[in-house]
C-alpha cells in the first residue's frame, strides 16, 4: 500500500509540471517538422549555377543540357575574359575544355571564385562522360538503343523468410528507430530517476519518508512511478506524431498535386508515383507490426527497470556534490552505449555471433534484439532474451537495494565502490 502512495506521488507530481506538459507536445512537433524540413530540402532544387564552357575541342558544343541545377552557356571568347567574368558574377564558373583523345583519359579546368559543390560538379562529369561514351559507340559503331537494352538493370531478389516476403529495407528502418528509442529512453529516464533521487537525498526529504517506508519501497516506488510517466509520454507522443504525420502527408499530397512539374519529375524518377506508393505498401505490410510492439513494450519495460534500479543506486550514493554522479554513473552509461554499439552492427548482420551476444547479454539485449525482431528471430532467441533480462532485472534490483537503503541515509562523506561491495556482501 505504502508502495502505490509513492508510485502515485511520483506520476502525479511529474505529469503535473509545466515541463512535462511542454516537452510532451514539443517533441512530436520537431520531429514532424524535422521530417517536413528534411523533405523539403530533398525537393528543393537550390540556386541554379551558370556555367561558361569553352569547348576547342568541338566535342560537347551545343551537346551539354541545361537543367534547374545548372544552366550551360557557350562561349568563343578568349579563356582569360570568361576569367575576369567571373569577377563580375556573370557566371559562376567556366569550364575549359581543351582538345583532347576521346580514348584516352581527360581532365578538364573548372574555373571559379568559389567552390560549387560536389552534386554540381558530378552533374557536369556526368554529362561529359556519357557524351563521349555516345561518340565511342559510334565510332564502333553499337548502336546505343541496344546497349542501354543491355546494361539495364531487370533482375531484383525478393527475400522470403519462411515462406513470408519480407523487406530487408523496412527492417533496418524499423529496428535502427527501435534501437535508437530504446538506447534514449533508458539513458533519459534512468537519469530522471537517480536525479529525483539526489534531488531528495541533498534536501534531506529521504530521511523524513525513510521513516515511515522502507528504503525498498521507497526506490521501487520511485522507478515505477517514473516508468508510467514514460509510458503515459511515449503513448501521447505516438497518438500526436500518427495525427501531425496524417496532417503532413495530406498537405504534402495536395502541394504535389498543384505542381504538376514536381509530380513529373518524382514520376521519372521512380517510373511512377504508383510504383513508389505500390513498393512502400508492400515494405510496410511486409512488417508484423503486433509483434514489434509487444516487444518494444517489454524490452522498454525490462531495460528501464534494470538501469533505473542501477541509477537510483547511484543517486543514493551521491551527497553534496552533484558532480560525484559523472564518476558513478560511467559503469552504468558504457554497457547502454555498448549496446548501441553493437545494435549499429547487428542490423547489418543480424545473425552473426556478436548480434547474438548483445541480443542476449541482459545489459545490451533490449537495444540489440529489438533492433534485430524486425528482421526475424528464432523463438528460443527471443525466451533466451527474456528470461535472461527478466534474471538481470531481479539481479540488479536486489543489488541495488542493498546499496540503495544503506547510501540514501550516508551524509558528509564520499562514498567508494570498495564500501559499496562491502554493502553487497552483507546478509
Amino acid at each position: 500500500m505504502k508502495t502505490l502512495i509513492i508510485i502515485k506521488r511520483e506520476y502525479l507530481t511529474r505529469v503535473r509540471k509545466r515541463s512535462f506538459i511542454i516537452l510532451t507536445l514539443l517533441i512530436p512537433v520537431l520531429l514532424v517538422g524535422m521530417v517536413a524540413l528534411v523533405a523539403g530540402i530533398s525537393l528543393s532544387s537550390g540556386d541554379q549555377k551558370k556555367i561558361a564552357v569553352l569547348d576547342e575541342s568541338k566535342t560537347f558544343d551545343q551537346k551539354l543540357e541545361s537543367s534547374k541545377k545548372i544552366s550551360f552557356t557557350f562561349e568563343h571568347t578568349p579563356l582569360e575574359t570568361l576569367k575576369q567574368s567571373l569577377a563580375k558574377e556573370q557566371y559562376d564558373a567556366v569550364l575549359y575544355i581543351p582538345p583532347f583523345n576521346k580514348n584516352e583519359k581527360a581532365k578538364f579546368n573548372l574555373f571559379s571564385e568559389k567552390q560549387l559543390g560536389m552534386e554540381a560538379q558530378k552533374d557536369i562529369e556526368n554529362q561529359l562522360n556519357d557524351i563521349v561514351m555516345q561518340d565511342r559507340m559510334q565510332e564502333a559503331g553499337v548502336d546505343k538503343d541496344k546497349l542501354r537494352f543491355l546494361q539495364d538493370e531487370t533482375i531484383s531478389v525478393q527475400p522470403n523468410v519462411e515462406g513470408k516476403a519480407t523487406s530487408n529495407e523496412a527492417a533496418f528502418g524499423i529496428g535502427y528507430a527501435c534501437g535508437l528509442l530504446l538506447y534514449m529512453f533508458m539513458l533519459f529516464y534512468g537519469m530522471s530517476v537517480m536525479r529525483s533521487v539526489m534531488e531528495e537525498k541533498t534536501n534531506r526529504i529521504a530521511e523524513i519518508i525513510v521513516s515511515s517506508v522502507k528504503p525498498y519501497q521507497l526506490m521501487l516506488g520511485k522507478i515505477i512511478g517514473v516508468a508510467l510517466v514514460g509510458l503515459t509520454q511515449f503513448l501521447i507522443w505516438i497518438a500526436l506524431i500518427v495525427i501531425a504525420m496524417t496532417v503532413l502527408a495530406g498537405s504534402m499530397g495536395a502541394g504535389f498535386a498543384s505542381n504538376p512539374e514536381v509530380m513529373n519529375q518524382a514520376a521519372a524518377q521512380a517510373n511512377t508515383g504508383n510504383d513508389v506508393a505500390a513498393g512502400i505498401s508492400a515494405m510496410l505490410h511486409s512488417v508484423n507490426w503486433l509483434q514489434i510492439s509487444l516487444w518494444f513494450l517489454f524490452y522498454f519495460l525490462g531495460g528501464y527497470f534494470l538501469y533505473a534500479s542501477l541509477f537510483a543506486a547511484v543517486g543514493s550514493l551521491v551527497n553534496e556534490d552533484p558532480q560525484e554522479s559523472n564518476q558513478l554513473t560511467m559503469p552504468i552509461t558504457l554497457p547502454i552505449i555498448l549496446g548501441f554499439v553493437i545494435m549499429s552492427s547487428a542490423i547489418k548482420d543480424p545473425n552473426s555471433g556478436l548480434a547474438l551476444f548483445g541480443s542476449l547479454f541482459p545489459l545490451t539485449s533490449p537495444i540489440v534484439m529489438m533492433a534485430r525482431i524486425p528482421f526475424g528471430v528464432p523463438g528460443w532467441q527471443l525466451a533466451l532474451s527474456a528470461v535472461l533480462l527478466v534474471g538481470g532485472f531481479l539481479g540488479t534490483t536486489w543489488m541495488a537495494g542493498k546499496i540503495y537503503r544503506t547510501g540514501i541515509l550516508m551524509y558528509g562523506k564520499k562514498i567508494t565502490f570498495k564500501e559499496v561491495g562491502k554493502w553487497l556482501m552483507k546478509k
